[in-house]
């Protein structure tokens, strides 16, 4: 494995990440098609023996048991000092009253929270799940920069937002001497190539290193255009998927999957292969999240970093595409909504 900085901080990480939203035990959150921790563990542990040292989930993925599930795992498989354990806070964690959001009072909850679930007195990158446009930046920021300060924490993230406001964001923290953000986890693949406008140019000019969730769109960039459509996550997901990938851009997306079909037939690589290796050749990405439910799946990812796309190869994969549905400016209360339906008995205040 052959190791990269996160943007432009000492960082060593796997161009590969594995993403956990795919670990948590299924009554607390996604029974059909999260893996409990007998099915989790020899795949974390798959994982680590590849090279791959870095590792993503988030305080909500099955109600904190994706964070138990992952410690535990890291714990007794790895060197704490070798491997990155990146984890998230926003969404709702139980009810009432400061239950959720980023506030000063959540965050330096949630942080402790975090901590304990995955066994351990630091996390790499501790990530904001979304902005919360509820509490001012400012507080939240600020709230960041203590725990960095504190040693809970060695490095900030955030996720998916509108380009000004993550400008706005490195802004206050570069104009306070704030701990900064130095990555980005952004939704972008073959049919979603939005962030190509803004974010990603913004990042590049930061210095900051982009983390990328749905890498293959769910599992559509992994299978025939007949087949792309039907899995047990997208299945699941419902409403809020369909707002990810609306059927306006049918037709594109048809032609941009039998695109990678063609592409990976050409090079004798799987579909899957063929999105990742298209990531890779972006720029100021830095690692894809791989939800790995497979060893099989785990060997593809690391597989694809073997692969060298032409430019014709980009040309064709690149050359269906349509602008997209614009899913930043989905309101927090149809995300809500969409966990809502994810997990059951979640009422939020």
């Amino acid at each position: 494995m052959h190791y990269i900085k996160l943007g432009t901080t000492g960082l060593d990480v796997s161009p590969i990440a594995i993403g956990a939203m795919t670990y948590g035990e299924p009554d607390r959150g996604h029974p059909v098609w999260s893996k409990g921790e007998a099915d989790a563990r020899p795949l974390i542990r798959h994982a680590l023996e590849a090279g791959i040292n870095f590792f993503d989930t988030a305080n909500m993925y099955s109600n904190g048991s994706s964070e138990e599930i992952l410690g535990r795992a890291l714990k007794d498989f790895a060197d704490r000092d070798a491997v990155v354990i990146a984890t998230k806070l926003r969404h709702p964690m139980r009810l009432g009253p400061n239950g959720r959001g980023l506030s000063r009072k959540a965050v330096m909850t949630e942080v402790d929270h975090s901590l304990r679930r995955l066994g351990t007195d630091y996390i790499d990158l501790y990530q904001i799940h979304r902005n919360d446009h509820a509490t001012p930046w400012e507080e939240t920021l600020e709230a960041l920069s203590d725990l960095v300060k504190a040693g809970k924490v060695r490095y900030l993230g955030a996720s998916s937002m509108h380009a000004w406001e993550f400008a706005k964001a490195l802004h206050l923290q570069r104009q306070h001497g704030w701990a900064r953000f130095v990555s980005m986890q952004d939704h972008y693949n073959l049919l979603a190539r939005e962030e190509e406008r803004e974010m990603i140019p913004l990042c590049l000019d930061e210095g900051v290193g982009t983390i990328i969730w749905s890498p293959l769109a769910r599992g559509r960039l992994a299978r025939a255009w007949d087949d792309a459509r039907s899995t047990a996550r997208s299945e699941t997901d419902g409403a809020f998927a369909d707002l990810l990938y609306s059927p306006a851009e049918e037709a594109s997306n048809h032609a941009i999957i039998d695109a990678v079909g063609k592409v990976a037939d050409a090079h004798g690589v799987t579909r899957a292969q063929v999105a990742l290796a298209w990531l890779r050749r972006q720029p100021v990405v830095t690692a894809p999240l791989v939800g790995a439910g497979s060893v099989r799946q785990i060997d593809e990812a690391v597989a694809s970093l073997d692969i060298e796309l032409t430019d014709d190869d980009v040309r064709a994969l690149e050359a269906p595409y349509t602008p997209r549905h614009d899913w930043q400016g989905i309101s927090d209360e149809a995300e809500m909504e969409a966990i809502r339906r994810r997990v059951p008995g979640m009422a939020l205040s």
